[in-house]
């Protein structure tokens, strides 16, 4: 069983009586901060929940599955999200 985006705004705003359209817009901005926040390589972090963070890659040599020859991979970034104490504590 899985929650996607549209339930999870039904279930917010049956829970706080809130109009869907008012929770979906701070879900929305929610998002957009965080992604705007990590791009510009902050941290964001709600403490005991989850954490995201941007994270430099560096440049490696892989290999292409499908004809096996050894290609170059570019350094980067990507983004970290670390699962903080009471999300672990309410999956136990």
């Amino acid at each position: 069983m899985s929650l996607n985006k549209t339930e999870l705004v039904a279930k917010i705003a049956a829970d706080t009586g809130q109009s869907q359209a008012a929770v979906l817009s701070v879900v929305d901005k929610f998002f957009a901060t965080v992604a705007d926040a990590v791009a510009a390589d902050d941290k964001v972090t709600i403490p005991g929940w989850i954490a995201f963070e941007s994270v430099a890659t560096s440049a490696r040599t892989g290999r292409n599955p499908q004809t096996g020859e050894t290609i170059n991979i570019p350094a980067g970034k990507r983004v970290k999200v670390s699962v903080g104490s009471k999300l672990k504590a309410a999956v136990k």
